[in-house]
Order: C-alpha cells, then structure tokens, then sequence
C-alpha cells in the first residue's frame, strides 16, 4: 500500500496512521540518506565554520590519548572492578541525584539541597551545551571495550564528561560546606567525610577511563567545569539566595526567563544526541526547585533557620518510622507524578501545537518532528533517561543485585559520532595499504606531498599489542607495524594517524566517495553500510517531548520542595507550623 507523503517534507499527512508514518521514515532514510552519511566530511557539513575549527583543534588530542585509555584499561581489566565500576557509575547518574536530591529537602537540609541542584543542574546544563556545541566523539572502539549498565549513555558525544563534572562538583561543594566556620561536625567524623568525599570523585573519573566512556581530556576538562560550578557556588550562593528569598516575585519569575532563554539557544548537534534531553530534564528542576522555595518560604510552614524555605524535620522527635516513612511516601509521589503527566501531555499537547504552528511559532530544533506531521505519539515511548518509569525499577534494582549479568561490553560502534570515526579510520587504513605506489608516481612528477595532507585520521600512534590481540577486541585489517617512543619500548602497530587540519576542508589525500573510482566508491559504500548498520537508529522524536520533559521535571523540583513538604503536614508526618 502506498505511504501517503507530505511532498514539501517528504513525510507522511497528518491522516496517516502511526504504521504508515513509521514506514515513511525508514524509507526516506534508506532512499535519502543525510548528506553527511555520503562522505568523509559530515561535521564540516553540518556545523557552522567556528564549531568546525574548534572540534578540529580538540579532537587530535582525543584520538592521540586512546592508546593511552587502551592501555590503561587492558592493564586494569578484571571482572571485579568490570562490576565495581559499572555498579559506581550509576552514582554519578542524573536518575540517582534526581531520587537523592529530594531526601535532603524533606529531611531538612534545604541549604545543602539547594546548592547542590544549583552545581548540578548548571554542570548537566553546560557540559550538555558543550557536547553539542562541539560534537566531540567518545574514545574509538575497538581498541577500547565499552563497559556500561545503561547501553544508551553511549549515545551522547563524549566530551566532556559529565559524570566527572557532577562528582567533581559535588566533592568540592562538599569539602568547602565542612571546611567552612559555621560546621559544627566533630573533627573526626569531618575528616573521614572528607576522605570518603575524595574517593568517591576519584572512584567516578578512573572509572569513566577504565569502561572505555571517555579519554583523559573529558575527565581533565568535566572536572574543571565542575569545579568551576562549585567555586561560584561557594563565593556567590549567599548572595543569590538572598536576591530570591527577599526579592518579589519578580526575582522567580525572572530567573526562570533566563532559563528558557538559555533552553532555547542550545546548539544543535551534527547527529541525534540525547544531551539536549537531560538539559532540559535538569532546567525544569532548577525552575520548580526556586518557584517552590520562594513560595513555600512565604507560607507558615516553613522555616527560617538556617536558610528560608527549610523544611522542619527533627529525628528525636519525628522518629525512624515517620521519616522513612515520608521518604517512601515522597518518593513515590514524585513517580507518581512522573507516570500520569508524561502520557497525558504527549496525548493533549500535540492538538494544541498544531494551532500554535498555524501562527508560524514552531520549535526549530533538528531531530524533532512537528506536530503537523504526525497524528499522536505512540504509548508507551521511552522518552526519558533520566528518572525511570515506576515499571522499571524492579529491573533497575535486579541490575544492581546481580552486575555482571545486566552489565554490558560493547565493541565497535554504538552512535553517529562512533560510526563517523570507524569510518574515517577504516578508510585511513585502506589508503595506507595502496599509498606506496601512489608516492613513487608522484616522486617520478616531482611532486611531493605534504605531512599535512598525507594525514588523515590522529596522531594516536596505535594500540599495544596485546590490546590487539585481546580475544574480545576484532582483529584490526591492513594495519603497518612502525617502532614509537611510547612508555616501556612497547612495538605498536602504526594504526593511527593525526588529521592536523583545522582549515575546515578534508587533506587532499581524503576523497569523498564521489571523487574516487567505481571501485572504491562501491567499497566505500559497502564499508559504510557494515559500519552504520552495527549504530542503533535513533527513534522518531516529537515536538511535544521537549515541553512535556520542561514540564514534567519543573513538577518534580516543586514537589520535592514544597509540595510534599506541605502533603507530609496534612497526613501528619511533619512537625506542625
């Protein structure tokens, strides 16, 4: 049966049922592919020239530290730190602040709350801004093994690290809070805090090098951003607090503009990246968490000491009983809230855009289909990385009892970026293999070629051997053996080169598909389809979603600072006005 098409878009009409629009969209794709896909040169194609130059400055250094990684990691591999590490990362997680976070308001440490959603939400912001405004790729694999609990991790770019920006910035927070004159923790318990704090950050960034998820310059430059964050905290927090909490309405109200304003000037990624998601996941916090507290800090429940809008909790008073049960209980209104808004505004937000988008107000971002394209959002659509479905949680703590059988261990390819690096290194190689005679024809002419152009992937001079010969890793084709300077004398195979090119066009040595032979564009091509067909395709993503997530998560940061708080007081689990 025929797909009926948009013509303009070359998408389905808005009377096609959901099959026929998921079918339009696969053939498009298979009879349209994106530009990018057709040659060596897809970033300079899909970003502006300043974001270009910038990824070509950085990503030589990325691709001359992924022996290094491999190294490390093949010296370190064990099947018990494979589970400490994979097990550890999820406390760097966005899904464990989001359930963490809320405990500390109903338990009355509204100070300490507050700056850490403020250092978090900014570093999930900014190094999400940062993955797409450079579309930096994750270390290659193989040479490295990718060991993770949450295969959808390796979907995002790779630098920065954001599991190192978010421990960096809670430790230094931390440190700073129990160095600061107004603790009063006795000196011992300060010090094994403080030692506990330091393992722990050390424990995230190692193991983001030992799973192969990223290379030393995304832990080097996550950890700064995440310092940086906490400093500013640390300095300036007082004082943005006070703005806040004595301003009128217009201090929230103006807060939450910059937001959006800042939601809305998020750079578009070259390829589908979920970055953008949990930004906008840790926006909407940052919103519901300062709207909730100016107005909670306004009612007569709250209270004053230390800061505004603390929620009243006392242990000797409340007892173990109450105040686990008001965790639970919070807990699950949060999910609550979670399982009934999502569904509901992905089915009633789209009729509503539809008439916003007759007025020409649309959501421009790449990767989203508007809501005049498709007829509604199919049920039960995996939207969210953040906070898992209530369904999920039984999975979820399965995963944690038994790590080794629901941790995974990838190599090759997973993402966009991946199979763009594989390609471009595979076509390296099969260049290498045929460039001796191509030299002697050219040194006959007199013509000699230039180190730049003669470099077409990294300066990363290879893999050690045994990495190579690991069982687990496939064999790497046509690779030349060369003698390097690296540590202890190792004889690596010369598999990588540096692309020094930072002018924004590919070295003459690297010919797109459509300047090569018959031959090799159909290798090529053939090369190219092995390599995208081991990349998970992205799914359909909606207009609706990015409102349904701002909005979903803004009710998440009220709930977890005033609207529990006041439901904890009405079923008498609170301390009374």
């Amino acid at each position: 049966m025929a797909i009926p098409f948009d013509k303009k878009h070359q998408l389905p009409v808005q009377d096609a049922t959901e099959q026929d629009y998921t079918a339009a969209i696969e053939t498009v794709r298979a009879i349209k592919p994106d530009a990018g896909l057709r040659s060596l040169d897809h970033y300079k194609i899909k970003l502006p020239s300043l974001r270009y130059a910038a990824r070509q400055t950085l990503i030589p250094l990325i691709r001359w530290e992924t022996p290094y990684v491999a190294k490390l990691q093949n010296a370190l591999r064990s099947p018990v730190l494979d589970s400490y590490f994979s097990i550890t990362a999820n406390l760097g997680t966005h899904t464990f602040f989001m359930i963490f976070l809320p405990i500390l308001f109903w338990c009355g440490y509204t100070d300490l709350g507050r700056g850490l959603v403020h250092v978090l939400a900014s570093g999930v912001f900014f190094s999400g801004i940062m993955k797409d405004l450079l579309c930096l790729p994750r270390p290659l694999s193989p040479p490295l093994s990718r060991i993770s609990m949450s295969p959808s991790v390796s979907l995002e770019y790779g630098f920065p690290s954001t599991h190192s920006t978010n421990a960096v910035s809670v430790v230094v927070y931390a440190v700073f809070l129990l160095r600061s004159a107004s603790s009063d923790i006795n000196s011992t318990l300060k010090a094994t805090l403080e030692i506990a704090s330091y393992l722990y950050a050390s424990s995230i960034i190692l193991g983001r090098l030992y799973c192969g998820m990223h290379g030393f310059l995304d832990v080097l430059i996550g950890g700064i951003l995440g310092a940086l964050l906490s400093v500013l905290q640390c300095l300036y927090g007082g004082d943005f607090d006070n703005f806040m909490f004595r301003g009128s309405a217009m201090a929230p109200l103006l807060l939450i503009s910059i937001i959006l304003v800042l939601v809305r000037i998020h750079p578009e990624p070259a390829d589908d990246c979920p970055c953008f998601d949990d930004s906008i996941a840790f926006a909407g916090v940052m919103i519901g968490v300062e709207a909730g507290n100016w107005h909670f800090a306004r009612t007569g429940y709250a209270s004053n000491i230390p800061v505004p809008a603390t929620v009243p909790f006392d242990l000797v008073v409340m007892g173990w009983s109450k105040t686990i049960a008001r965790i639970l209980i919070g807990v699950v209104v949060i999910l609550g809230w979670r399982e009934v808004m999502k569904p509901a505004l992905l089915r009633y937000l789209p009729p509503l855009f539809r008439v916003v988008e007759n007025f020409g107000l649309t959501l421009p971002r790449k990767f989203f289909i508007q809501a005049s394209m498709y007829t509604k959002v199919p049920k039960n659509l995996k939207t969210d990385s953040v906070l898992p479905p209530i369904s999920e949680i039984p999975s979820l703590i399965t995963s944690l009892r038994h790590p080794r059988k629901h941790r995974s261990v990838s190599v090759g390819p997973q993402s966009a970026a991946d199979a763009y690096e594989a390609l471009a290194f595979h076509d390296r190689q099969r260049r290498e293999s045929n460039s001796s005679a191509s030299r002697k024809r050219q040194m006959a002419r007199g013509q000699r070629s230039s180190d730049n152009t003669d470099s077409a992937y990294c300066t990363i001079k290879a893999v050690s051997s045994n990495v190579l010969s690991d069982p687990r890793i496939p064999a790497l084709p046509n690779c030349t053996t060369s003698q390097t300077n690296l540590p202890n004398g190792l004889t690596l195979p010369d598999v990588f080169l540096d692309d020094t090119s930072t002018s924004g066009t590919l070295p003459n040595s690297v010919h797109p598909p459509e300047r090569r032979s018959s031959e090799d564009r159909r290798e090529f091509e053939k090369e190219r389809r092995e390599i995208f067909s081991q990349v998970e395709q992205p799914r359909v993503r909606y207009d609706v979603e990015v409102i349904t997530k701002l909005i979903v998560y803004t009710g998440i940061g009220w709930l977890a600072v005033e609207g529990n708080p006041l439901l904890f007081e009405y079923i008498n689990l609170g301390l009374g006005t």
